[in-house]
């Protein structure tokens, strides 16, 4: 596995480590450095050596420097020491979150910091957008692809069904919708169909080259009889477990669903550290159970799976 060493001016690099986990789960051979206000060049160039030194392997091991700024001083000293190693060694500035959390899912497929840099730089560039979107005058302002585009003869595919709060977030358009290798998300919910600005910014989410729908669950029963959907590799997303059932009980094919958040409120249990319960849940879990659908309990991909039903017994819902 390549290393990553994120250095920055000041408490930057510590902080943007610490959004990327809360995005894609812990990770493992990730060194931070930063630079601070009473230290010079050779403080901060025995800091990335001692960092580099953490990794097994040390200077011989694959290490990428992600670092704030082109031309700063972070830069300046891995540089230095990126040339003394160029052939395990690589660096990539200009570090935002989007480029770390796609650092954090390539290097599972990437085998050199050269790679995984150069996969970065159009990724890191994508992540830079604006409401409303920049024009150039005389033209018009890019649409994303038609909903209809793509469909051919055959039945849609589901690739991941997952429950989860906040819907089309941070950590599912940048770490499940990867992972389930699904080329459409679609937000089955009665409540959010008939909220037209929730729908909106669940499509202004949505990673670049994938749509977003948001359906009824009477309407996902009827998408998933049509026969012109071939080519549509589904990711579902539902914002609570009755829906998922309800899903269910209209024909829609569930055999597994990830449960990975439900917010707390009032009358309701945490059984882990982001999925809050009351009976009404656990009822449905059991009514889901019984008609064939297991449970994968994850956060993010990166975390170990965990057994719902023996979650709910030890919070003991009430």
């Amino acid at each position: 596995m390549v290393n990553f060493i994120i250095a920055s001016h000041g408490e930057f690099a510590s902080g943007i480590k610490m959004s990327g986990q809360m995005i894609f789960g812990e990770q493992e051979n990730v060194q931070v450095v930063t630079f601070m206000p009473n230290e010079g060049p050779d403080d901060l160039r025995k800091k990335l050596l001692d960092a580099v030194e953490q990794f097994e392997g040390g200077l011989d091991s694959q290490v990428l420097f992600l670092v704030d700024l082109w031309g700063g001083s972070p830069f300046n000293q891995a540089n230095l020491i990126l040339a003394e190693h160029s052939d395990n060694m690589a660096m990539i500035a200009g570090l935002n979150l989007p480029m770390l959390v796609e650092a954090y899912g390539a290097r599972l497929s990437m085998e050199t910091a050269a790679d995984i840099a150069h996969y970065l730089v159009p990724v890191a560039k994508d992540g830079v957008k604006s409401i409303p979107e920049t024009v150039v005058e005389g033209e018009s302002a890019p649409a994303k692809t038609s909903s209809s585009a793509g469909l051919k003869e055959g039945h849609l595919k589901i690739n991941l069904v997952r429950i989860d709060t906040r819907l089309l977030h941070g950590q599912v358009a940048t770490a499940w919708t990867p992972a389930s290798k699904a080329n459409r998300i679609i937000v089955v919910s009665d409540t959010v169909a008939k909220d037209e600005l929730r729908k909106g910014l669940i499509a202004q989410a949505a990673p670049n080259g994938i749509n977003a729908n948001v359906v009824p669950v009477s309407k996902m029963g009827e998408v998933m009889k049509d026969d012109r959907m071939g080519g549509v590799e589904a990711f579902l997303l539902f914002e609570t477990p009755e829906d998922a059932l309800a899903a269910v009980e209209a024909g829609v094919p569930i055999k597994e669903i990830n449960v990975g958040s439900m917010a707390h409120s009032t009358g309701k249990t945490m059984v882990n550290k982001v999925l809050s319960m009351d009976k009404t849940d656990v009822a449905t879990f059991e009514k889901l159970r019984d008609l064939g659908v297991s449970f994968d309990v994850r956060k993010v991909p990166n975390d170990s799976k965990a057994d719902l039903f023996s979650l709910i017994n030890k919070a003991n819902v009430q």
